[in-house]
């Protein structure tokens, strides 16, 4: 059985958030599937998704710090600055992190980890909200 809808999130300030309970929300046809896998992709070149810790918030501190580091604004060498300083950081970022999920599902709920929540990682300092292709397959 296939399924598939676009999901909005909202806006949120530049950092990595957890979003795994906003999702769920709007996908109440998860629990139809008893097993299967759902695909998560986001429709942005500035923002990206992944997976990682759900219970201290330091993480996604350390994270963004983590990344603001490793692939800096106001770089002499960037070209495609017509956006702002923070956008091609944000398509780096965005590449780095990638644009989609794959996670399993088991009984009508998502099968992650104890301490694994879905994060989405807003590389811009004003993304705005954010449109995500959710598609479920399984039985």
């Amino acid at each position: 059985m296939w399924f598939q809808k676009e999901l909005r999130l909202r806006a949120r300030s530049r950092g990595f958030h957890l979003v795994t309970s906003e999702i769920i929300e709007q996908i109440p046809e998860l629990s139809r599937y008893s097993i299967g896998i759902m695909n998560l992709f986001i429709q942005h070149s500035s923002a990206s998704l992944t997976i990682n810790e759900n219970a201290d918030p330091t993480v996604r501190q350390d994270f963004e710090s983590f990344f603001n580091h490793a692939v800096p604004e106001d770089e002499p060498y960037y070209r495609h600055v017509y956006e702002g300083s923070d956008d091609l950081p944000a398509h780096l970022k965005s590449s780095l992190l990638g644009c989609y999920l794959n996670i399993p599902i088991t009984r009508g709920r998502l099968n992650l980890g104890t301490w694994q929540g879905i994060y989405l990682c807003e590389h811009r300092n004003n993304g705005g909200s954010r449109s995500i292709i959710v598609t479920l397959n399984g039985e």
